[in-house]
């Protein structure tokens, strides 16, 4: 049997792996073909070779971790957005240890490569007074200022990630009571947030007779779904408004993130259950949604305010008669 070339197992691994048997999501697709651009282009300029005649036996773990260094030192990407493209890479030679058992030992070397640590900072979050300059910064008597405020508003009541926010249609909310936003979360997983009534009226005045249609509930100005990048714009353009009038704003970096963050530590601040919040965001364990008590500095202070600072004088301890006879007797 001949062995399969590098570049027909890129291709099965995307046509057969990702997408048949794993159904992964086009973000993930996405993710995972950029960094195999990425990879097979470092590849050929270091080797001398097109792409498509780099062998399995060329991508080694040197390889692999020069590819590595050279994205955080050339493109400047983090060491999330390493772990990220090593993670890729990882399940690509998990499928080709599969594949063709005469590479296991070549992909076990791979696979054993270590994810790189990083400083875990808090969160960034928006308080009651950054919401409501935020919120006030669109133009409302514009249809893109409209637009914005129904988006932004949304945003900071229900969590939703930026990708849910851009992928929603009109019929996935739902009016009247028990009024609600369906979505698609990571994972394939669907979930219904409840919104406000004040929401509502809001969303139900900006979608007008198209409830019930499949357009983008927050459409750019050709009416196509807005992207990611329009969508950070939107926010750092609001922000900047909004930082005229709320100087503290200004001082924090706001991404569409910071919104979801922003809902979390609310409910937190009133008191919802931690189990609650991660329903809320769409977590997988509630493990992930700790990361906000860490950030939650009013908690910490009410923790603290709650502990009686001890009565006791300072000074060196002193052992008694007894200890120090023990202590010598030994």
């Amino acid at each position: 049997m001949t062995a399969m070339t590098l570049p027909a197992l890129i291709q099965r691994f995307f046509t057969d792996r990702l997408c048949v048997q794993m159904e992964a999501s086009r973000h993930t697709i996405a993710s995972y073909r950029d960094t195999f651009r990425l990879l097979l282009r470092y590849a050929g300029a270091r080797l001398g070779k097109p792409p498509v005649a780099i062998t399995v036996e060329d991508i080694d773990v040197d390889l692999v971790a020069d590819f590595l260094a050279h994205t955080e030192a050339t493109r400047g990407n983090c060491a999330r957005s390493r772990n990220t493209r090593l993670a890729a890479i990882r399940s690509f030679f998990r499928y080709v240890a599969m594949t063709d058992p005469t590479w296991m030992l070549h992909c076990q070397r791979i696979l054993a490569m270590p994810n790189k640590r990083y400083v875990k900072r808090a969160v960034t979050f928006l308080d009651a007074s950054e919401i409501a300059a935020l919120l006030a910064a669109p133009d409302r008597s514009t249809w893109a200022g409209k637009r914005d405020h129904a988006l932004l508003l949304l945003a900071v009541q229900t969590g939703l990630r930026a990708s849910e926010l851009i992928s929603l249609r009109n019929r996935d909310v739902v009016l009247g009571t028990g009024a609600h936003v369906r979505c698609m979360g990571k994972g394939r997983k669907e979930r219904s947030t409840p919104i406000r009534r004040e929401t509502a009226k809001i969303l139900k005045a900006w979608i007008g007779d198209h409830g019930d249609s499949d357009l983008p509930m927050f459409p750019s100005i050709r009416g196509e779904r807005l992207s990611r990048d329009a969508l950070e714009h939107l926010v750092r353009k609001h922000c900047l408004t909004a930082s005229r009038t709320c100087p503290s704003i200004g001082a924090k970096r706001v991404t569409p993130h910071t919104l979801r963050h922003s809902t979390a530590m609310n409910l937190l601040h009133h008191g919802v259950d931690q189990a609650v919040i991660a329903l809320w965001l769409g977590h997988e364990s509630v493990e992930t949604t700790q990361v906000y008590i860490h950030a939650d500095m009013r908690l910490k202070e009410k923790a603290l305010a709650r502990v009686a600072a001890p009565d006791v004088p300072t000074g060196r301890f002193q052992p008694d008669d007894h200890l120090l006879a023990f202590l010598e007797g030994l």
